[in-house]
């Protein structure tokens, strides 16, 4: 198929899996950047001007997806994020999208304040294109304690100042930061986030689950409170178990907290399904005990994403990439995954999660995160025609990203 010639209105047979459901014999209609149909071939076949579209017959055992969600991610192919590189950025936003992440933020890391300001004044530049889905702070008000790859000379208790001040320089597109709930004044920064537009990350904290479990109620409230039509009511929880005091039968910590409340749908829990940062049976056992729909999958992906093992940098730090798995240079600790969002798919099938909840928690859980719960995430009428196109062992053939082919396989 070449994207260039492709007609404004097309539409294919497959198998469709989307929002935790599936149509065995389906078919989606696009037309311009919108998706047009969304159903099984005999109800395309009474769609009063179905003959309109060219159908393209895909080959047996085919998925359609949506385009993959990723609310967690610092770069790829060389690119990092926070460095404010701007050529290199754009190089690792094609790479993601063409890899099938139709839809991410750009984390930045904890750093220098000024240098978070002006990687934040870059990375809002591409998100008022429509890039990237804005920007996701890591940090700077984390735990000392638990704080893995982040620099622990630039972390702090809150500032209101300069959230004031991201907020600003990301031109409004900053949509989620991390912080630790038992850092002085982290009530205040929930309710100053949530008053602009920010989803609070729980995350890189040693809190006890009395701590953990009170933040995350406040945040709830606000969210809730706030009447901001389109904005998430659950709070997220940056990557659980990494970053985090392991669950302990006499310390339970933020683990235990977090699965309870997740379990409740009070909130959404990330997963580095990525086959490197949890195994696959503690995949498997989330899954099982909160439910896909308070799942978010991520990558937590640096610069070596889409690379071979060598030496990168994620922010200020300096990272050693070996057998795929990315570690600080200084002292060894995780620094990030090196996975894209389809892999972290697949990891998550192969750990027993059923293909329909893995898909539902890589775009219609973080869609609903980023606001876009009516506009992404699902295959829909009316949605934008981000969708990706698999062989039955999950395969990448063709990514369409807003109604256009932006890579297909060879044949």
């Amino acid at each position: 198929m070449n994207s260039t010639a492709s007609p404004a209105r097309f539409a294919f047979t497959a198998r469709l899996v989307s929002h935790g459901t599936e149509i065995p014999e389906g078919v989606i209609a696009i037309d311009g950047n919108r998706i047009a149909f969304v159903g099984n071939s005999t109800e395309f076949a009474f769609l009063e001007d179905s003959e309109s579209f060219e159908l393209r017959h895909t080959k047996p055992g085919t998925i359609i997806t949506p385009g993959l969600i990723d609310l967690h991610c610092h770069g790829a192919v060389g690119a990092d994020f926070p460095s404010g590189d701007p050529v290199a950025i754009a190089k690792a936003i094609d790479f993601l999208h063409r890899a099938g992440t139709t839809t991410l933020l750009a984390s930045l890391v904890t750093a220098d304040r000024d240098d978070m300001l002006a990687s934040a004044r870059v990375l809002s530049e591409f998100a008022q294109r429509g890039d990237i889905a804005g920007i996701h702070a890591e940090g700077p008000f984390l735990s000392e304690v638990r704080c893995g790859a982040q620099d622990p000379a630039f972390l702090s208790d809150p500032q209101p100042d300069f959230v004031d001040a991201l907020i600003d320089a990301s031109a409004g597109q900053l949509r989620t930061m991390t912080y630790a709930p038992e850092r002085a004044n982290a009530d205040a920064l929930v309710e100053q986030l949530v008053s602009q537009g920010v989803v609070p990350s729980l995350g890189h904290t040693d809190a006890s689950a009395s701590t953990v479990t009170a933040s995350l109620e406040l945040a709830r409230e606000e969210l809730s409170s706030a009447g901001v039509d389109g904005f998430t009511e659950r709070p997220t929880i940056t990557h659980l178990f990494n970053g985090m005091p392991q669950l302990h039968h006499r310390a339970p910590g933020p683990v235990a907290a977090c699965l309870e409340l997740a379990a409740a749908h009070k909130i959404i829990v990330e997963l580095i399904a990525d086959g490197v940062h949890l195994d696959p049976v503690t995949v498997r056992t989330v899954f099982n005990l909160v439910g896909a729909d308070s799942v978010a999958l991520v990558t937590d992906s640096m610069a070596a994403a889409g690379l071979a093992d060598g030496q990168y940098s994620l922010g200020p730090a300096q990272v050693t990439v070996s057998n795929g798995e990315a570690r600080l240079a200084t002292n060894g600790s995780l620094a990030g995954g090196t996975a894209t969002m389809l892999d972290v798919l697949r990891h998550t099938v192969s750990a027993g999660v059923p293909l329909a909840e893995a898909v539902l928690s890589a775009t219609k859980v973080p869609a609903e995160v980023l606001g876009l719960i009516d506009e992404a995430g699902r295959l829909h009428q009316g949605f934008t025609a981000d969708l990706l196109i698999l062989d039955e062992t999950l395969n990448l053939l063709q990514v369409i990203r807003n109604g256009e082919s932006i890579y297909e396989a060879s044949v």
